[in-house]
């Protein structure tokens, strides 16, 4: 928890706070916005306050759960689910989908997986089940798919018969194209109408171009897919009622816009909010609470500085677009979100931890806690049986399972 001094200045307002790479503070910020959720009726919060919270190098560690190897011998795993019958899939990013039973990993992988360009970040990422799966045996995976010159992320489905994929159809791919292996995003959630959230990254760092422009700048264009979160129906297809649908210029598949590279998505099953975590440069890195139709900055409004040095830019809020929740700088580089027992649950690759975030009943930020895992936090998800799962980032990467002691 935090102390009682610190919860005293955190209800200050109109205070804005600087962040640098390398400083010792990050912040929580309340949002701001007026845009409606059409699928809702919701406002986003409408408060522009700001207030400094401890540094992520000063954040307690959580000393209330236990780690449990479950089982390693895993390549740079990506993502996992649960399938039905209690066995797991886990994508590992070389480009192979492994099965997991009863704790034990299968030496065959699946096959029918497309083929991937695993370079840098990229290769074989999300993996996730059609919400009426035990019906129809729909499985979705993200992927990069090109050259280092020209290569973009895409979604698939196909069926599983336990043992394989077939009917293996591409359903999207991210436009448009762009070089090199940086910044794919690929995080998938569904939602209660099951359709389907999609991440997407801003195509990479300077100097990388697209159509000469960095590409960074992808983000703010409403023509583009890069820097998005995009809403599709399960088979790809564009729902009919998404913010900007109806908006001439913009690509009808976006819900959200302003992001860098998203690593972190998931749904809370109480209230239906969508939360994300997303990489900063150099600092800067985000939670944000994401709404439809929502402008959440990047590159225009970040605490992020250039990997050369330098600010990327000098504001830090803007009306209409959305302050982050919390900023951690220096980066913890987050990767994988989950809901548990009402808390967040924040995966970092630098930080090699979980961040344990309480919140209140109105999605509010009250403490954050670090669990130290002492490797690379690729992946956290919750198990249908309602325990708390971590899969590690390195060519022996581990799948962990963590309980609370008390």
């Amino acid at each position: 928890m935090f102390s009682p001094s610190y919860l005293s200045k955190r209800f200050l307002s109109g205070i804005a706070f600087t962040c640098f790479a390398g400083a010792s503070i990050a912040l929580i910020a309340v949002g701001c916005s007026s845009a409606q959720n059409p699928l809702n009726g919701s406002s986003a919060i409408g408060s522009e306050s700001t207030y400094e919270v401890p540094s992520s190098q000063d954040v307690p560690q959580a000393r209330n759960f236990q780690k449990t190897t479950v089982l390693e011998g895993l390549e740079n795993p990506w993502s996992m689910t649960w399938l039905p019958d209690g066995a797991m899939l886990i994508t590992e990013r070389p480009g192979r989908l492994r099965i997991v039973r009863n704790g034990v990993l299968d030496p065959t992988p699946i096959t029918g997986v497309p083929e991937v360009f695993a370079v840098s970040q990229g290769g074989l990422m999300e993996v996730s089940l059609h919400p009426n799966f035990a019906e129809n045996r729909f499985v979705y995976l993200s992927y990069s798919h090109g050259t280092e010159q020209a290569n973009r992320t895409r979604v698939a489905r196909a069926r599983f018969d336990g043992k394989a994929l077939t009917d293996l159809q591409v359903i999207f791919e991210a436009s448009p194209s762009k070089p090199g292996g940086q910044h794919f995003g690929s995080r998938i959630v569904w939602l209660p109408d099951n359709t389907m959230l999609f991440a997407i990254g801003d195509g990479g760092n300077p100097p990388l171009k697209i159509n000469g422009e960095l590409p960074r700048e992808q983000a703010q264009k409403l023509d583009s897919q890069l820097g998005k979160i995009v809403r599709l129906n399960d088979d790809g297809s564009i729902p009919k009622d998404n913010p900007f649908v109806t908006s001439k210029n913009a690509n009808p598949a976006i819900w959200s816009y302003g992001h860098r590279n998203i690593q972190g998505l998931t749904i809370d099953p109480e209230s239906k909010r969508i939360w994300s975590t997303e990489h900063g440069s150099r600092g800067g890195d985000e939670l944000n609470l994401i709404q439809a139709g929502e402008n959440y900055g990047w590159p225009v409004v970040t605490y992020s500085r250039e990997y050369s040095g330098g600010e990327i830019s000098q504001e830090r809020s803007r009306p209409g677009m959305v302050d982050p929740k919390v900023v951690w700088t220096p980066a913890i580089a987050p990767s994988g979100l989950a809901f548990y027992n009402g808390d967040l649950f924040a995966g970092g690759l630098v930080s090699q931890d979980v961040r344990h975030i309480e919140l209140d009943g109105q999605g509010k930020i009250i403490s954050e806690k670090s669990i130290d895992i002492g490797q690379r936090v690729r992946d956290v998800k919750v198990a249908p049986d309602g325990k708390l799962y971590v899969i590690t980032d390195q060519s022996n990467g581990q799948l962990i399972r963590l309980e609370p002691t008390l």
